[in-house]
C-alpha cells in the first residue's frame, strides 16, 4: 500500500479513465479538490475482489458480517472478535452520528497495523471486515472495516468513500474513510485517535476515492 511509485502510476491510469466520456466533473471536492465522478469500476480490481469475498462471505452466514466462521480470536476483555464488534454494533444503535463516527474509529483503531506482506504474503491485499478483525491489517484495511461497520449501523453508501491520499508529510500513499454527514465530511483515519473535519486536514494530497456505486478521481489545481 505504502509505494508511491505504485500509487502514483494508478494515478496516472486513473487521470487517463478520469478523461473518458464516463465521469461527470465537479469543484469544491475533498480536501479542495475537483472531482471527476465515474460509474465505471471495473479497473478497481482489489475493491472488486474484496466486495466478492465480503458478499460471499455473507452468503455462508445468516448472521452479522463479522460473525462468518472464524476461529474465536479473544479480545482484552476475554471476547470473541465476533462478539465484540457485534456488542460495540449494538451500543451504537440509535445514537448520534458524531458519537457512532467517534466510537467507531476508536474500535477500530485499536487493532494492530500489519503489512500485506506479513499478513497474506502480497505487496497489496484489501481484506475483508472478517478478515481484518480476525488478522488486523494495514491502512485501507482500517478505512474497509470502517465502512461496513458504519453500513451496518444504517449510513448509506453514497455517505462513505474510502479515499486514497498521498500523505505529503510522510511522502507515502495512505487510506482513509470519508463520510458526508450534511454540510460536513468526517475523516476516519487509522494515524488519527478522533474523528477530524475534512477542513481541518491539509498535509493530504486525495488521488481516488471509491464506493460502492461510484468512483472520483480527484486533481488539485
Amino acid at each position: 500500500m505504502h509505494k508511491l511509485i505504485k500509487k502514483s502510476l494508478i494515478f496516472l491510469i486513473l487521470l487517463c479513465l478520469g478523461h473518458s466520456n464516463t465521469y461527470a466533473e465537479a469543484r469544491n471536492g475533498l480536501f479542495g479538490s475537483t472531482e471527476f465522478k465515474s460509474t465505471e469500476l471495473s479497473a478497481f480490481k482489489k475493491w472488486a475482489d474484496q466486495r466478492i469475498r465480503y458478499n460471499n462471505e455473507l452468503r455462508h452466514s445468516s448472521r452479522a458480517p463479522s460473525k462468518m466462521g472464524q476461529n474465536c480470536r479473544r479480545t482484552k476483555a476475554f471476547k470473541c472478535v465476533d462478539q465484540a464488534w457485534q456488542d460495540m454494533i449494538n451500543s451504537l444503535k440509535g445514537q448520534p452520528e458524531k458519537v457512532t463516527l467517534e466510537t467507531v474509529n476508536k474500535y477500530m483503531n485499536e487493532s494492530s497495523y500489519i503489512t500485506d506482506m506479513v499478513n497474506w504474503h502480497q505487496e497489496d491485499y484489501w481484506a475483508t471486515i472478517n478478515q481484518f478483525l480476525g488478522k488486523d491489517g494495514d491502512c485501507e484495511d482500517y478505512a474497509i472495516a470502517k465502512y461496513y461497520s458504519l453500513k451496518e449501523l444504517g449510513f448509506k453508501v453514497d455517505q462513505m468513500r474510502i479515499v486514497i491520499v498521498h500523505d505529503n508529510n510522510l511522502n507515502i500513499a495512505h487510506a482513509i474513510l470519508a463520510v458526508y454527514l450534511k454540510d460536513k465530511i468526517w475523516i476516519l483515519d487509522n494515524q488519527v485517535s478522533h474523528i477530524i473535519s475534512s477542513d481541518q486536514v491539509v498535509h493530504y494530497r486525495p488521488l481516488y476515492s471509491i464506493n460502492e456505486n461510484a468512483w472520483w478521481l480527484h486533481k488539485i489545481t
